[in-house]
């Protein structure tokens, strides 16, 4: 039988329409490198910014604990909400986050930086289940990989050049007690333009791919359906085996931004360290983002060579990390070094918190990948998404209390090893049990469209 009548043949259009999945991806970037990119960079300083950790430490318990509930119900409200609703929502409560650090810098009260992070936990949860929604499914299968790393690196530069205001501000305040408010309010106005460019993402249903198909026939839902949806997710095994690497993926940050970077270096010296550690996740996404897509025509091949690279190079990193750590613990931490006067002393740690930027991205953006093989439409991986980003701000939360209750560097150093070592053998079963290789697929198909016909395959 010839069908080649009634197949629609590819359209070719410009990858540069407003409605083509890539203007989408760059888009909802441009709203994260404004909103969690400057938050990210907020973060990277330790404490917030200020020298006492406790009020942070204390806000990112709240937030985090808000957002592993709303992390999982996130791809629900958005499957109810759309797109635009949703990520407007939550970017409205980073600027509220931003400024609740301004009331602390003259009041020194935790209570509403403790509110604002816990209404950021809200918010964060109903943006990257958005966010994960449109960077898994708008783009094509063979492409997924090159659109997360293109998401990652825009995302990241928003920490670039949240590094460097913190930097500039404070180039001469070197032993200052906190970032001042102009940091803070320069933060405010980066978050609230993300709230405003939020308003351009457009629904799945409306996004063309380049062949012209469209994303997904998506009809918004409703509350009773996607309670029901969520509830599966905790009986579905493909979600069980990524627990551990979403449990670990933020788990590190504590570690990294507060006993690393706010531990060892002076202010200015944090804000510049935070432009390359920002900086090394462009790279990472970009180098695993070519790999994932590039280095084999199978999938699983790709999904194996990936866990494998990303393995080694976390061994390695980690290993780094401990020779690192035994040089100085809790009760006895060395002077604080700076990026001007403290010369070789300074080029090992921070070329290990550099690598650690790499491997978050790659490691991140690995998941990602993996969670995006696992389906192609927008209402399954945006619940998908959501579970992976709630579980994720769960281990996160835990983190930041570990650190509040004085757990010893070292200690803290081997849990973020484990947790992502872990993690790689159970991510090699999910790819062998549950991602489908569509190699011989794909080469039928190809055959199709240069005959016109598919007569031959059937």
């Amino acid at each position: 039988m010839d069908l080649g009548q009634k197949e629609k043949q590819p359209q070719n259009l410009s990858k540069l329409r407003y409605n083509s999945p890539l203007i989408q991806v760059i888009l909802i970037g441009l709203v994260c490198f404004c909103c969690p990119g400057m938050f990210n960079t907020l973060s990277g300083m330790g404490g917030g910014g200020q020298v006492d950790h406790t009020a942070a430490n204390n806000a990112n318990t709240a937030l985090y604990t808000t957002f592993a509930v709303f992390g999982i119900l996130g791809g629900g409200i958005y499957n109810i909400l759309g797109p635009r609703l949703t990520l407007l929502i939550g970017c409205s409560t980073y600027v509220l986050y931003a400024g609740s650090y301004v009331h602390y810098n003259h009041h020194h009260s935790q209570t509403f930086v403790i509110i604002a992070g816990a209404l950021l936990g809200i918010g964060a949860g109903l943006l990257w289940a958005g966010q994960g929604a449109i960077m898994t499914s708008y783009p094509t299968t063979k492409r997924k990989g090159t659109y997360i790393s293109l998401f990652w690196s825009i995302f990241n530069m928003g920490g670039v050049i949240g590094g460097l205001i913190p930097f500039i501000l404070n180039y001469n305040r070197g032993e200052a007690s906190s970032v001042n408010d102009g940091t803070y309010i320069g933060f405010m106005c980066f978050m609230g333009f993300g709230g405003i460019l939020s308003l351009a993402i457009l629904p799945p249903n409306e996004v063309i791919r380049d062949d012209g198909s469209v994303c997904t026939h998506i009809k918004y839902s409703n509350v009773g359906i996607e309670v029901v949806e969520i509830l599966k997710l905790f009986m579905n095994w493909k979600m069980l085996l990524i627990v551990p690497a979403a449990w670990g993926s933020n788990f590190f940050y504590t570690y990294q931004f507060n006993n690393v970077n706010g531990e060892l270096f002076n202010l200015r010296t944090r804000g510049f360290n935070n432009v390359f550690y920002w900086g090394a996740q462009m790279v990472g996404s970009i180098g695993i983002g070519y790999l994932m897509d590039f280095s084999f025509q199978s999938r699983r091949k790709r999904g194996f060579l990936g866990i494998m690279i990303v393995g080694f190079l976390g061994t390695a990193i980690w290993g780094g990390g401990l020779a690192n750590q035994l040089r100085y613990s809790r009760n006895h931490v060395p002077d604080k070094l700076d990026f001007k006067d403290s010369g070789a002393s300074y080029a090992a740690p921070f070329l290990l918190y550099f690598s650690y930027g790499l491997l978050d991205a790659m490691f991140q953006s690995l998941v990602y990948w993996v969670i995006g093989a696992l389906a192609d439409d927008s209402e399954t991986l945006s619940r998908y998404s959501g579970f992976y980003k709630g579980v994720q701000s769960a281990g996160a939360a835990v983190a930041w209390q570990v650190d509040v209750h004085n757990v010893s560097y070292l200690n803290q150093l081997i849990i973020n090893w484990v947790l992502t070592t872990v993690s790689y053998p159970l991510l090699l079963l999910l790819i062998i049990l549950g991602v489908k290789d569509e190699t011989i697929n794909e080469e039928l198909i190809n055959e199709y469209k240069k005959s016109g016909s598919l007569s031959h395959l059937t």
